[in-house]
């Protein structure tokens, strides 16, 4: 029997990019099998995110978004298209990066996933008293009636109506949903002692000559020249409490406002973490947040924790571990809400399904690390019936124990099993050992990358002879000595989150790691159990922020000493030296590209014609350093500029310092002014250890630093550590590297499982005897690692 030529349908079994050049990509041309789960290697920086996530995804998210309505397009974000050549065979793109969740203090694990959501209906629906709507059982929606006259516009005539409203909602009026409460330490605000004119304030920003303080000298509410603790109380009152009253401050007309509720709203309605470092200071100094007593940190009001539903209220289901509040729903027979309760089933054991079972739904989502965010943003994929997808992932492994990557794995193969294409961005080979097919892109990073230096099955990958093939069974060796201890690092009863009463001594003057499942205590052992007055800098696993106009020199703070060296040199301002400021090309704003908006249509950047690209005006490039101009400065690699900066008439000891840094991290291929933007996710981690590192402490606190290294930047990372410890510093390390772990000197091991599982100190001791032990999971998974 003849066979049949397949169906013109069937013939589309690869994904083909030909000629990508997004980034640092060198003319990429590769074909991608669908329904295949294909992995990305190589170093950090080597262009695996540029054609994983800038070409394919972006590619097939911008052509989703164009089948809508211009009208609808205008509320998405625009993408340009990428650079590229040709695109084929694309399927729909959900991609799954490890973009940290929104910071925002409202947001937590419940309202980021929807099932805060389906249990406000079920208790609106099933809950004693019956109290209202889902809205009552809302901590974000406040109640509030209100009444008045409405004029209408009804069949030509004007009429006037009365209306009034109530809305019901769940927001405890105390702290207004938010859980804790404020209160400020007025010492910090100001120096009794003193009077304005003297400079009493002591808030950032608040100069004698500035605004801030003119608004009060020119009230005429308060006596400038009198010391404030000679105030009358109601001088005082008017000072700190006043409610907003338009004055008249010489000739111009502003609204004078107490200082308390000034700071309230300049300070403390912003997140903590997008403070600058010396506003943090300040708040941290001068406010303290205590649990709201009405609500108890539940945020909810007294009506919605009123309401029951099988004997608990809606704060203590959100309350609960979310291993727990699932086998409660389970036990919930309500056949009136039955598609709510599967609906709700299904979303709980998917949290645990995935290693989150651990978490509470009252967790704030700005607390999760990158791998829980990221794990919480795979959840709403797990059970979908969508075949024929193709699933974008950005290192999934990060964050996870060895045990939990196994299952990891196990959940990446079920999508692909069910017909769908996985492309994975990953250094782990645990991870890579499960590919159908290896990319590897390289060889270095930076310009030095952007090729494809390998493509096939893991065996190949393994006698292939490239950076990733060489490295793949690389297992660090148990040291043969270790470093003796300085003293220790006490650490008593300490119950922050699930820790259950901890006593551990931490070795100072050694390299010490804390290991542990996710979610077993470690970061609330190391950042929020160390006693006040340590000197400690702690480094955590938090995003670096940066716009475009953004690049390592400014990050660091290198371009100030610059800045004055080039100003030095040439008897010149040092603002001239400045994109953003006096120095800046007038035609683009410093920006050295122009752009132009075409509403739902991409924004195109064109070079600016006016300095082609370089941010400065012509008169400011004749101002010369060492022979070199303010951009060729610029356009230096750290490993030049490191030279550069070193030596000769150009040596400025200050900006050389961080540029060593900056090497010893593995980053001496950066440019100097790459835009921050179109930095890697290893690229901005060791951009912020590099800039962390100069701060005085002589504890380091590091919390994943391995976080988007490839095997061989590991290497260098260890030798960076070891130099630390050399230096006579104490480093202590949170990581589920086994290299780091086999590499460190004292080794706790935290556990044995996640959330009210663990909390406990399971294991202390050097790897050696962790190995010897195998008491534990940690110990189990070293010992396979280095083969004894």
């Amino acid at each position: 029997m003849m066979s049949l030529p397949p169906h013109a349908a069937d013939i589309h079994d690869l994904i083909r990019v030909q000629g990508a050049r997004e980034n640092n990509l060198k003319n990429v041309t590769i074909d991608i099998p669908k329904r295949r789960l294909t992995v990305f290697t190589g170093v950090s920086g080597s262009g695996k995110s540029s054609l994983v996530f800038s070409t394919i995804a972006a590619e097939s998210q911008r052509m989703i978004n164009e089948t809508y309505s211009a009208f609808l397009q205008g509320f998405m974000p625009t993408l340009a298209r990428p650079d590229v050549d040709v695109l084929e065979g694309l399927t729909t793109a959900i991609i799954v990066d490890q973009e940290r969740m929104g910071a925002n203090s409202r947001s937590t694990v419940g309202t980021a996933t929807d099932a805060n959501a389906l249990l406000r209906i079920l208790f609106s629906r099933l809950g004693q008293p019956h109290i209202g709507s889902p809205q009552a059982y809302s901590f974000n929606v406040a109640s509030i009636s209100g009444a008045g006259a409405v004029t209408l516009e009804r069949a030509g005539k004007t009429v006037k109506e009365r209306r009034s409203f109530t809305i019901t909602g769940g927001m405890c009026p105390r702290c207004e949903g938010m859980g804790t409460v404020n209160d400020i330490d007025l010492t910090q605000l100001y120096d009794s002692a003193k009077s304005l004119n003297e400079g009493a304030l002591t808030i950032p920003g608040y100069t004698p000559d500035g605004w801030g303080v003119r608004i009060f000298t020119g009230s005429g509410f308060l006596d400038a020249d009198k010391p404030i603790r000679d105030y009358s109380a109601q001088e005082l009152e008017d000072f700190l409490y006043r409610e907003p009253t338009k004055v008249k401050v010489g000739d111009i007309n502003m609204t004078y406002e107490g200082l308390v509720p000034k700071v309230q709203k300049a300070f403390l309605s912003k997140d903590r973490e997008a403070m600058q470092p010396h506003i943090r200071v300040f708040v941290d100094r001068a406010v303290t947040f205590t649990t709201c007593p009405e609500c108890r940190g539940t945020r909810l009001s007294a009506a919605a924790r009123s309401s029951k539903v099988a004997g608990i209220s809606i704060a203590d289901a959100c309350s609960l571990q979310i291993s727990d509040l699932a086998g409660w729903v389970r036990a919930l027979d309500e056949p009136s809400v039955l598609p709510l309760l599967t609906a709700l089933r299904q979303l709980l054991d998917s949290f645990v399904e995935i290693g989150l079972g651990y978490l509470s739904l009252d967790r704030p989502a700005g607390t999760l690390s990158g791998g829980e965010a990221q794990r919480t943003k795979m959840i709403r994929h797990l059970g979908s019936s969508l075949t024929d997808v193709t699933y974008v992932f950005d290192e999934p492994t990060i964050g996870l124990h060895p045990h939990d990557i196994e299952r990891m794995n196990t959940l990446l193969l079920q999508l692909r099993d069910k017909g769908n294409t996985v492309l994975v961005v990953e250094h782990k080979p645990e991870t890579i050992v499960i590919a159908d097919h290896v990319v590897d892109l390289g060889p270095g990073a930076g310009t030095a990358g952007g090729t494809v230096c390998f493509e096939g099955t893991v065996e190949e990958l393994r006698s292939s002879g490239t950076l990733t093939g060489r490295h793949f069974d690389d297992r660090s060796a148990l040291k043969d000595t270790v470093r003796t201890p300085r003293g220790a690092l006490e650490i008593r009863g300490a119950t922050r989150n699930n820790l259950q009463g901890v006593d551990v001594d931490i070795p100072l003057g050694v390299l010490v790691v804390l290991t542990g499942v996710a979610g077993s205590g470690k970061s609330s052992l190391v950042h929020g159990s160390i006693p006040a007055g340590a000197d400690v800098v702690s480094i955590d696993q938090g995003g670096i922020r940066g716009s475009r106009r953004s690049n390592p020199a400014t990050y660091t703070g290198m371009l100030e000493p610059i800045r004055k060296a080039f100003a030095k040199a040439n008897g010149v301002k040092p603002a001239l030296f400045s994109s953003n400021s006096e120095g800046a090309c007038a035609n683009c704003n410093g920006a050295g590209v122009i752009y132009t908006d075409l509403g739902v249509m991409a924004t195109v950047a064109t070079t600016c014609e006016v300095c082609e690209g370089k941010r400065f005006e012509a008169s400011v490039l004749d101002y010369h350093l060492g022979g070199r101009d303010i951009s060729e400065v610029l356009a230096m690699s750290v490993t030049e500029a490191e030279s550069f900066f070193g030596s000769g008439e150009a040596r400025t000891p200050a900006a050389h310092a961080i540029l060593v840094r900056l090497a010893d991290v593995g980053l001496g291929y950066l440019g100097l002014g790459q835009p921050l933007t179109t930095l890697s996710g290893g690229e901005r981690q060791r951009l912020k250890l590099a800039s962390q590192m100069a701060e005085k402490g002589d504890i380091y606190v590091l919390d994943e630093p391995t976080t988007g290294l490839h095997l061989a930047d590991v290497e260098q990372l260890l030798g960076l550590l070891d130099r630390l410890v050399d230096s006579g510093k104490s480093v202590i390390v949170v990581e589920h590297h086994q290299a780091v772990m086999a590499h460190a000197d004292w080794i706790i091991d935290l556990g044995p499982g996640a959330g009210h599982d663990g909390g406990r100190i399971v294991f202390e001791g050097t790897p050696a005897d962790l190995v010897a032990a195998r008491s534990t999971l940690t110990g189990q998974f070293l010992a396979a690692y280095v083969g004894a």
